[in-house]
């Protein structure tokens, strides 16, 4: 699936010169990416994770516009190596991976299916128009520990109700 208003190639009659331009090509683009987990968090993908901005084609040649969460994250160059890794795995040989940091990354990036796998992994899902609930037992009676978490983009938090810690991923 082709996240909407993220891919601009031209769209040439398969069979033809330039077919690896297709709609169909960029949709196994996308569920290439859409499988590359990110490295922090492995149970949302980068996609979900709202970092791939674009996917466009340059003559021959897949550009994957990538913006890092923040730019001092750590995996960014991890993230880098497993997009080119997974493409090319796909038969995607001709690739290049730029770094967009304008607009910066935020949190309103994340898909909904990205909240909702950050839930089910037991990290509090970004929204500053909720109370914090506890991805364990669903509470909103929690209470921010520490501002550092596990990673510089969570917080450390805890449970009022069932007294369990978790990660919150920090609003951005």
């Amino acid at each position: 699936m082709i996240p909407s208003g993220r891919f601009a190639a031209s769209s040439p009659i398969e069979g033809e010169e330039g077919a690896s331009h297709t709609p169909l090509a960029a949709e196994r683009i996308w569920s290439v990416l859409n499988s590359v987990p990110d490295p922090e968090i492995p149970a949302i993908s980068i996609v979900d994770l709202g970092i791939v901005r674009d996917v466009t084609f340059e003559d021959d040649t897949v550009v994957v516009a990538v913006t890092p969460t923040y730019s001092g994250c750590p995996a960014t160059s991890l993230i880098n190596m497993e997009i080119e890794t997974a493409l090319r795995a796909h038969g995607f040989d001709k690739l290049r991976i730029e770094r967009r940091i304008s607009p910066p990354w935020t949190t309103a990036w994340i898909s909904a299916e990205g909240r909702a796998k950050l839930n089910a992994y037991g990290i509090a899902p970004p929204d500053r128009s909720a109370p914090v609930a506890c991805p364990r037992c669903g509470s909103t009676e929690t209470s921010e520990v520490s501002r550092f978490g596990s990673t510089p983009c969570k917080a450390a938090w805890r449970c009022n109700a069932c007294l369990e810690p978790f990660d919150r991923f920090k609003c951005i």
